[in-house]
């Protein structure tokens, strides 16, 4: 699917996404300050969380609480140099789990992620429309 929105859209095109779901891994692709963090935001809150979201560029992982009790994973993979360095930081564990997982820069780990997974790219349209594919 394809969504052209403004950031005052962004609650909807999140439940959008929501109801999409198949697999319990989107891959966020698009430039740095496209709004793949921004989007995560929308998603984080509308699964449940009151979490403070922020993108986890230094400490490459973030873990939010649903009140269902149920664990969401937000990486940015930005930092890492190569894909070995995944392994230092627990992905296979976090992989594995049935969690939800957001993963900005999934191109890192490209040989780590299997094939159950959704694809979310970015991009900037101007300064107030992004333009979202969403497969």
């Amino acid at each position: 699917m394809e969504y052209i929105y403004e950031l005052n859209q962004i609650d909807e095109v999140a439940q959008q996404i929501i109801v999409q779901l198949k697999y319990p891994t989107i891959l966020f692709y698009g430039d740095l300050g496209a709004g793949k963090t921004t989007l995560i935001k929308a998603l984080v809150k509308a699964l449940g969380s009151d979490d403070s979201v922020s993108s986890p560029t230094f400490s490459l992982i973030n873990e939010y609480k649903t009140h269902a009790g149920d664990t969401i994973y937000h990486l940015d993979l930005y930092r890492l140099k190569e894909e070995n360095e995944a392994y230092d930081i627990g992905i296979e564990e976090i992989l594995d789990s049935g969690s939800l997982k957001f993963i900005e820069w999934p191109q890192k780990i490209n040989n780590l992620i299997d094939d159950n997974v959704h694809s979310a790219k970015i991009s900037s349209i101007n300064e107030a429309k992004r333009k979202l594919e969403f497969i």
